[in-house]
């Protein structure tokens, strides 16, 4: 690749049996799709989503409570990484650091995907200032009883008008599931904190336009059938899947980016390993334009200083592997809340 050199073992590998999609098949669709994958990877900090058996059968992916499944998450770059694989240092959380790959040239993806990665998971950092953000990023995720079309109609009218309001440029792609992610490049001047901030209070607006659609409430007993805006996205240490990252589901679906004109007939199963090099070809990046302009998150933050004092709106709760953060209300379930004080009684 250029003038690096990157062995890919066993390409005749089966990872996606439905499809008969080999590593070989993986390789040449991050090549047919580098500037893209490039783009949404350049200089940032990845975490690894490694599928080294493929995606089988009752195949499945290991978590903090159950660490025997098939993959991993790999957020420490391997000791085995050659030496022009570039790293950034992180802080988590919890307080301990690691250094991660961040991506600088397609061979690193390329050597990434001959390890078993299919997703690369970015943080919205460059490696270069790892605590100030460089993107928003607005998750719509469809809760049961909801799917795509649901997150479509929300993306299309409240979020796209919003974000026309606030001068924002959104770019939108499919998740590779029923979800849908729209990003808009910010200023990379605020902490983690306040894009979680900005992102909370854009969502507490499409949820007031969009009441019984859209909710912001973290407690999924409360959600109902509705689209959650999932806010908590934009905490440190959480990542979505980048745009043309493979996704492991039977088809091999991909994280598609699309554009707002095209996204009213857009159907996410059309969008695969086998697809998406061919509209590659014909359209390039429809993502192109992403870092052409990055916007101020001021409005946003004005918007949720209102929501405070004007609605008594305040903070959310975190993730569970957060601690306690200032400003932070319980970080107990509704039902458990319940059910505690009808003890106490």
């Amino acid at each position: 690749m250029g003038d690096r050199l990157v062995k890919v073992t066993n390409p005749d590998k089966v990872y996606f049996p439905e499809r008969g999609i080999t590593k070989h098949d993986l390789v040449d669709y991050y090549l047919s799709v580098g500037e893209g994958i490039l783009r949404a990877l350049r200089s940032r900090p990845t975490t690894l989503e490694r599928w080294p058996g493929g995606v089988f059968e009752g195949a499945r992916l290991s978590t903090r409570a159950d660490n025997k499944g098939d993959a991993f998450y790999q957020k420490r770059v391997p000791k085995t990484a050659p030496d022009w694989v570039k790293t950034a240092r992180i802080d988590f959380p919890s307080g301990r650091s690691a250094d991660e790959v961040c991506p600088t040239e397609l061979a690193t993806v390329l050597w990434a995907v001959n390890l078993g990665t299919l997703t690369f998971h970015p943080w919205p950092v460059r490696c270069a200032d790892v605590d100030h953000p460089d993107e928003l990023r607005i998750d719509l995720d469809p809760q049961p009883g909801t799917g795509f079309d649901e997150a479509r109609h929300v993306a299309l009218t409240a979020v796209r008008e919003l974000l026309d309001e606030l001068g924002y440029t959104g770019f939108v792609k499919t998740s590779g599931s029923r979800g849908l992610h729209i990003y808009v490049r910010i200023e990379p001047r605020w902490a983690f904190t306040q894009v979680r901030a900005a992102a909370l209070a854009f969502a507490r607006e499409v949820e007031r336009r969009l009441p019984g659609l859209v909710t912001t409430k973290w407690w999924k007993e409360e959600r109902g059938e509705e689209v959650f805006i999932d806010f908590n996205q934009n905490a440190r240490d959480r990542t979505i899947a980048s745009a043309y990252s493979i996704r492991p589901r039977p088809h091999a679906p991909v994280s598609a980016p699309v554009t707002w004109e095209e996204l009213p007939g857009v159907d996410p199963g059309d969008f695969t390993v086998q697809t998406m090099p061919a509209r590659f070809a014909e359209l390039g990046d429809v993502h192109a334009a992403i870092d052409d302009q990055a916007f101020s998150l001021e409005p946003l933050l004005e918007m949720a200083e209102r929501d405070e004092a004007d609605h008594g709106l305040g903070d959310m709760p975190y993730p569970p592997n957060y601690p306690k953060m200032p400003g932070e209300p319980k970080r107990v379930q509704p039902s458990k809340r319940a059910d505690r004080s009808s003890a106490d009684q």
